[in-house]
C-alpha cells in the first residue's frame, strides 16, 4: 500500500469464503477481498479499504472491535458477529428448545460484556406456559425474557420489540423452527430481496444461508439485526472451569459466600453455591448444566 494514500472505512454486512461485501457510510454496497491469505474478518468489523477499479476493494485493515460473539470447540472458533450491542436468543414453545445449548450462548455473551436476552416464541400455542416455566430461573436472575407469538400475533411481537431493538446491533441466535426467518422478514421486510442479491453478488448460490448476514431495520442505519447460521454445537473452550461460575449470574450471587476460595461449587463443605441449590435459590437444571460444563473444560 503506498503512503498517504486515504483507505475508505466500511462495514462488513455479509460474508462467503473470502469474499465479503462491505458497506459504505453512503450506503452503497461492493464485494472485498482481503489481503494475504488469512482473513480475520467477521459481519460487523469496520473495515479500511481501497478501491481496485473494478467496482470491487481490497481489505487492508480491520480497526479496533468493542466485542466479538464467538464459540470455540477443540478444533476450532467459530467468529459470529464484531461490534455487536447485544445477544438476542431466540427460542421456541414448540419444537423444545435445548436449556444447554441457551445457556451456553448467555454465558458466551456474559464472558464478552455483551448483553443478552431471550425471545420467547408461539405463544399462542398450548406448551407455551411449560417453556415459560422452564425460562423462570433465567427471568429470576436478570435476563429480558420477551414472549411473543411472531406469526400470530406479528404487529404486538414488534412493538414489544421495538424499545429492546432501537439504536443497537443485535446478534440473533435459535435453533432452526424457532422462527428465526419470521422474525427477520418482520422486522427488515427487504431481507430475502437483500439475500439474494447478496448470494448473486457472491455467487455463493444456496450457501449463503450458511453465513451471517447484517440487516438495518431503519432509513437512519441505527438499528440492526444479525442473522446468524444454526449450529448443532456450542463449544467454550475459550473458558477456563474456574471462570465459569463468574459468567453465570445465579451462581455467581452466592459464590463469594463460599469456604474455600477454589471452591468448584460441586462438592466441597461450606459450598454457598451447593447450599442455594438446597434453599431451591439455584434451580436444579442450572446447576446440572455447570457441573457438566465444568467437566467439559476441566
Amino acid at each position: 500500500m503506498s503512503k498517504g494514500v486515504e483507505l475508505d472505512i466500511g462495514l462488513v454486512v455479509a460474508g462467503h469464503g473470502r469474499h465479503y461485501i462491505v458497506e459504505t457510510p453512503e450506503g452503497g454496497r461492493l464485494i472485498c477481498h482481503p489481503r494475504g491469505k488469512k482473513s480475520d474478518c467477521v459481519v460487523g468489523d469496520r473495515v479500511r479499504w481501497l478501491p481496485t477499479g473494478d467496482a470491487e476493494g481490497v481489505i487492508e485493515s480491520i480497526e479496533d472491535r468493542r466485542s466479538l460473539f464467538f464459540r470455540q470447540d477443540e478444533w476450532k472458533t467459530k467468529s459470529f458477529a464484531a461490534n455487536i450491542d447485544q445477544l438476542l436468543v431466540l427460542v421456541a414453545a414448540d419444537p423444545p428448545f435445548s436449556e444447554s445449548q441457551l445457556a451456553r450462548a448467555l454465558i458466551a455473551a456474559e464472558s464478552q460484556d455483551i448483553a443478552a436476552h431471550i425471545l420467547l416464541n408461539k405463544a399462542d400455542l398450548p406448551q407455551f406456559g411449560a417453556a415459560r416455566e422452564r425460562l423462570a430461573p433465567y427471568a429470576a436472575m436478570g435476563v429480558t425474557v420477551i414472549e411473543a407469538a411472531l406469526k400470530a400475533d406479528p404487529e404486538a411481537a414488534r412493538a414489544r420489540l421495538a424499545a429492546q431493538l432501537a439504536g443497537k446491533a443485535t446478534l440473533v441466535l435459535g435453533p432452526s423452527g424457532a422462527g428465526k426467518s419470521t422474525l427477520i422478514n418482520l422486522l427488515a421486510p427487504g431481507a430475502q430481496a437483500q439475500v439474494g442479491e447478496i448470494s448473486r453478488a457472491l455467487n455463493a448460490g444456496r450457501h449463503t444461508t450458511t453465513t451471517t448476514q447484517w440487516y438495518w431495520l431503519d432509513a437512519a442505519r441505527s438499528t440492526a439485526l444479525i442473522d446468524s447460521p444454526g449450529f448443532q454445537e456450542f463449544g467454550l473452550r475459550q473458558l477456563d472451569a474456574a471462570e465459569l461460575a463468574g459468567c453465570m449470574p445465579d451462581l455467581r450471587a452466592h459464590a463469594q459466600a463460599c469456604k474455600f476460595y477454589n471452591c468448584s461449587h460441586r462438592h466441597e463443605p461450606g459450598c454457598g453455591v451447593l447450599a442455594a441449590l438446597e434453599r431451591g435459590e439455584i434451580s436444579a437444571s442450572r446447576h446440572r448444566i455447570y457441573c457438566e460444563l465444568w467437566d467439559e473444560l476441566s
